[in-house]
């Protein structure tokens, strides 16, 4: 092992970990830029090979990376909505508890949409441009596009029962209130 290859293994490690931070928008920009890099063509004709598969393999790493994190969003809209809903009682926990400084259920109809054409469906789109997982892209894809269409037409019934669900606690705390001579 060279210092070179120790020091891109932790080039690697650290982008791999770094991509997991999807909020961060110059990170996002950074790698949107390594990603156009990569699979342009301008890329090909003035690097060497070694390069050129150093550079796509981290990138790819990456996007894998982020995928593993929002699978679900990718699956068929059972799982997706399993794992929203179960997303959306641990944010609703985190600020009835005073851990979030704002009430998901007021966004998160709006925000499921913005995340999927804004996040989901461009992931979706690079996997399936790099060929990493082959012909299961179209797959991922497809139900990507499929659960934005679904939240679109269902996505408010759900938030809906959501809240119904999950936002007890606040609207009995502010029931206890009036019960108590209210504030």
């Amino acid at each position: 092992e060279t210092q070179e290859e120790e020091n891109r293994f932790r080039q690697l490690v650290v982008n791999s970990v770094m991509a997991t931070d999807i909020m961060d928008k110059d990170l996002k920009k950074l790698r949107d830029n390594r990603w156009e890099v990569a699979f342009s063509e301008e890329s090909k004709k003035n690097e060497s090979d070694k390069v050129q598969v150093n550079r796509k393999a981290t990138i790819v790493i990456e996007h894998l990376i982020q995928a593993s994190d929002v699978a679900h969003t990718m699956q068929h809209w059972h799982i997706y909505q399993k794992w929203n809903e179960r997303l959306f009682a641990e944010m609703t926990h985190a600020y009835e508890h005073g851990r979030l400084g704002f009430n998901p259920a007021e966004g998160w109809y709006k925000g499921e949409i913005g995340f999927f054409d804004n996040y989901i469906i461009p992931l979706a789109k690079k996997l399936k441009e790099c060929g990493v997982f082959g012909v299961s892209c179209d797959e991922y894809l497809n139900y990507a596009l499929e659960n934005r269409r679904e939240w679109a037409n269902k996505g408010e019934e759900v938030v809906a029962q959501y809240i119904e669900k999950y936002c007890k606690e606040t609207s009995e705390d502010e029931g206890g209130d009036d019960k108590e001579g209210g504030k």
